[in-house]
C-alpha cells in the first residue's frame, strides 16, 4: 500500500523534505506504527519524531489521533501542534 507523505514545519526541517511516497510493510497498520517505521530510515526522522506529544497527524486531510488506522490512506500528513488566532 503505498502512501503519500506530508511534512510541515520542523517536522520538514528536521527530515530535509516536504514530503515522499513511501510502501511501508503490512504490519504498519496505525499512524504511530508508521512513525516507528520512519524513525528507522535515518537521523532526521528519529530527531522529527522523538518527541510523539509534539506531533500530530491528518490522514486524508482529516486531524486522527496517533492509533488511527492507515488502511487505505492515500495521504498522511505529520506536524507539530497547530496553533492560531
Amino acid at each position: 500500500m503505498a502512501v503519500e507523505l506530508l511534512y510541515f514545519a520542523w517536522v520538514r526541517e528536521a527530515i530535509g523534505q516536504a514530503g515522499e511516497r513511501v510502501d511501508p510493510p503490512a504490519a504498519v497498520a496505525t499512524v504511530a506504527d508508521l512513525v516507528d517505521w520512519l524513525c528507522h530510515r535515518g537521523e532526521g526522522y528519529a530527531t522529527a519524531f522523538a518527541d510523539r506529544q509534539r506531533l500530530r497527524a491528518a490522514v486524508d486531510q482529516a486531524f486522527v489521533p496517533l492509533d488511527t488506522p492507515i488502511a487505505g490512506a492515500r495521504e498522511i500528513a505529520l506536524f507539530p501542534p497547530v496553533t492560531g488566532g
